[in-house]
């Protein structure tokens, strides 16, 4: 699965491991983005040892943003990693736009402000006219222009119930600038066909140096057991040492501790995954003291919620703050 368009030697790798699909923080008062507090945020992720960041996906409230402040976004992001020593940390642009061609800008666009790839949702607006030979014929004409290689964002429900099959997965996988494929559908069976089929990178072996990513951290171990090559989960937002632990714990051969703490991961992700942005905000702000609140028309949470969020998370957040 070589990179056939784009500076592919000078172009940063996508280690095996823990990515979060960063929040995008903004001003309280004006909805304005917060550059600050988004330089800061991608300092600490890094530091934590994530492998990877996702900037403008949907944790990150893309449906929310201008194409210049999804850009903005990821220069400043590029800027704060390698500012804190992180050059060689990657940046995964969600680019998604309803057209071939929108697509196609934001990507050349996306390289200037310092991503290395992007991840994109197959288009849904005109969902009755979107068969899998239009989605297939949009993913090839953005992958043929695209200065960045594409990963595929597998996530039924945010583009009106399209759940790509491991068929066209694995179809698509065979384009040269298609390098991977998000599966927050869930599905660890579908990964694992998608993963065997492309000989797909592992923590023990390079493979293909195709990436199968899980799409929340609540199955991490069970990604690495499907032969997948990484997470990029909102979670590691809020508990990145704790997600990178569990990673490292299986990846080294420690399976039963792996287990043991995703059981642990799991429980305490729901109550972010079921809050969803403005939860997972809060309790950024309850444990870290900064996070604020999503964009409207997204509600901000009460009093009651975000107490209930933060105990919710507490035994995940012990360990986390011990590791």
């Amino acid at each position: 699965m070589a990179v056939s368009n784009g500076n592919a030697a000078a172009r940063r790798t996508l280690p095996c491991g823990i990515y979060a699909p960063t929040m995008t923080f903004f001003d309280p008062e004006t909805e304005e983005l917060d550059i600050p507090t988004i330089k800061k945020h991608a300092e600490r992720l890094a530091k934590d040892g994530l492998a990877g960041l996702v900037t403008m996906g949907s944790n990150g409230e893309a449906a929310h943003c201008t194409r210049e402040e999804k850009l903005a976004v990821t220069r400043a992001t590029r800027e704060a990693l390698d500012a804190a020593g992180f050059s060689s940390t990657p940046i995964i642009l969600g680019a998604t736009e309803g057209s071939v061609k929108g697509t196609i800008e934001l990507s050349k666009e996306g390289e200037k402000a310092g991503a290395d790839y992007v991840l994109l949702l197959p288009p849904s607006y005109f969902r009755g006219l979107m068969d899998e030979e239009a989605i297939e014929g949009y993913f090839l004409a953005v992958a043929d222009a695209s200065p960045l290689p594409l990963v595929l964002y597998n996530y039924p429900g945010a583009v009106a119930g399209i759940d790509m099959d491991s068929d066209l997965l694995i179809k698509l996988a065979k384009h040269p600038n298609i390098v991977g494929t998000k599966f927050t559908c869930g599905n660890t069976g579908k990964l694992t066909r998608v993963a065997l089929a492309t000989n797909a990178k592992t923590p023990a072996a390079e493979g293909s140096g195709y990436m199968a990513f899980g799409g929340m951290c609540d199955f991490t171990v069970q990604t690495l057991v499907s032969g997948g090559s990484g997470i990029i989960a909102g979670g590691a937002n809020v508990m990145p040492k704790l997600c990178v632990k569990v990673w490292n714990l299986y990846a080294e051969g420690k399976a039963d501790e792996a287990v043991a703490l995703q059981k642990i991961l799991s429980r305490g992700d729901w109550f972010l995954t079921k809050a969803a942005i403005a939860g997972t905000k809060q309790a950024i702000q309850s444990y870290f003291g900064y996070g604020g609140y999503p964009r409207r028309p997204l509600k901000r949470l009460d009093q009651a919620r975000i107490s209930a969020i933060a105990d919710g998370i507490r035994e995940a957040m012990d360990i986390e703050k011990s590791l």
